[in-house]
């Protein structure tokens, strides 16, 4: 086994290696990504202080009810100010919930040893984006997060799809909650609107892509399925009345009836389990597979993966009818994955998130204050649950490897090196983090530094810590 499978398994699958795991990873790299992904633990945040469910829909109807009696009050004694106060309390305590979780989230990443496991939960987090960009979803992209996608990652690929699309998170994200099919019971009496987002981002983003066949009669269809999927409310209360704030509800009032056919299969009319019918063929459809497979091999292998690489990988989803835990088995099983192994050339250009985080790591940081984090992510960019599309954040070092990015960049570096440059060796740290990969070239400049805190950014910005 070489040497830099370690550093291989620490930096390209994990979030960066950290002086305490290479020793604990070098006897069997392997061994330690695949115990990760069996474990549904290893997934966890423990964050009992986090907001629940009630907390978060409780802060949300605040927030609307201020909302709507500031827009219904018409002519105010109040100012300007004070009426921007009177909704500006409640958006506050919405965005200290998702920034809660961010910290929270972050701190995390510095501690957890299950790092291939917590990269997972980015990548998928990723895959089925719902952004902090409007107040209804601010409050519920952690929790999201925790219900949705670590909840599941030891499951199949059809019990994320479906937890997705139920989830609060999601149904407000691409407004789905207000989708109410046009002849149902509901929409003639009151002429309401059938809303397509969360079923033309089904098809073209989640499931079987774009360049896969589907039409937009099917995105029709699917939306049509998918009505009276909506969250429990005010709003709702007449319809689901022992439903809890935020929860899951199927309205049956608000569906459009009739049989539906997605991708040239007919559903019959059922009611929910016609919407779910669609999604699990979905779920295990051929295309489905191959989107899939080509979104890991982008992330864990290259740009541009091998062809080889993708195959490997839809086989492995096909043949286990997307079980999670089989498809990342075949990517630790994938050489591709594992060049750098023999060559110290690494791929993949990191990420804002992933070089802050590596860097971090790299430097033994087991926590970080909320300004701090704040402020380097205001400046490197790249905010956590700020996506800015339903497509995530590009995967690609060409939209991260701008000039003016990594000018960005170094300004951090050397904030960090200024507060801690002149209590590190900043070529025994990268020499941890990197072994074998690190150049004799990159060694060699960063022992001519003029000092420790000059050594640090030379080591932070050098080629070989830029990729992973």
């Amino acid at each position: 086994m070489s040497e830099l499978e370690s550093f291989t398994a620490a930096n390209r699958f994990g979030l960066g290696a950290h002086p305490a795991n290479v020793g604990r990873i070098s006897p069997d790299p392997r061994g330690w990504l695949t115990r990760q992904i069996e474990q549904p633990d290893s997934f966890q945040l423990n964050a009992p202080s986090l907001p629940g469910r009630p907390q978060v829909a409780q802060a949300l109807a605040t927030f609307l009810i201020a909302q709507r009696e500031r827009m219904n009050s018409g002519p105010s004694n109040l100012t300007a100010a004070e009426q921007v106060a009177a909704v500006g309390v409640p958006l506050r305590a919405l965005n200290q919930i998702a920034a809660e979780e961010i910290l929270v989230r972050t701190r995390h990443g510095l501690q957890t040893d299950s790092d291939f496991a917590e990269r997972l939960v980015y990548f998928w987090s990723n895959h089925f984006t719902v952004a902090a960009t409007k107040a209804t979803t601010i409050p519920w992209v952690g929790l999201y997060e925790r219900e949705v996608i670590r909840a599941n990652l030891t499951g199949r690929f059809s019990d994320l799809l479906i937890a997705m699309a139920q989830h609060p998170g999601m149904l407000l994200y691409l407004d789905q909650a207000q989708s109410i099919g046009p002849n149902s019971l509901i929409g003639l009496r009151r002429n309401s609107g059938l809303n397509e987002n969360l079923a033309r981002e089904i098809l073209e983003l989640h499931t079987v892509g774009v360049q896969n066949g589907y039409s937009q009669t099917d995105v029709t269809e699917l939306a049509k399925a998918l009505t009276g999927w909506t969250i429990a409310s005010q709003r709702t209360q007449r319809w689901a009345p022992s439903a809890q704030p935020g929860d899951f509800v199927f309205i049956a009032d608000w569906h459009e009836p009739g049989a539906r056919t997605v991708l040239g299969q007919r559903y019959p009319e059922s009611g929910e389990a016609q919407g779910r019918a669609i999604l699990m063929d979905l779920a295990v459809h051929p295309s489905t597979a191959r989107r899939v497979a080509q979104q890991l091999a982008c992330h864990f292998v290259a740009d541009e993966p091998p062809v080889r690489a993708i195959e490997q990988l839809e086989a492995a989803f096909l043949a286990h009818q997307g079980d999670l835990v089989s498809v990342h088995k075949a990517l630790i099983g994938l050489p591709e994955a594992w060049v750098g192994g023999t060559t110290g050339v690494a791929h993949k250009f990191k990420s804002p998130s992933e070089f802050l985080m590596s860097s971090l790591r790299m430097l033994g940081q087991r926590t970080i204050e909320p300004a701090p984090l704040r402020n380097a992510i205001n400046l490197v960019g790249q905010p956590p649950f700020r996506a800015p599309s339903p497509a995530g954040w590009p995967d690609r070092a060409s939209h991260w490897a701008a000039p003016d990015a990594i000018m960005k960049r170094l300004e951090w570096s050397q904030l960090l090196a200024d507060r801690l440059g002149n209590r590190e060796r900043p070529e025994d740290r990268l020499a941890g983090a990197l072994g074998p990969a690190l150049s004799a070239e990159t060694l060699r400049a960063i022992r001519r530094a003029e000092s420790p805190s000059q050594g640090l950014v030379l080591a932070l910005m050098s080629p070989e810590f830029q990729r992973r």
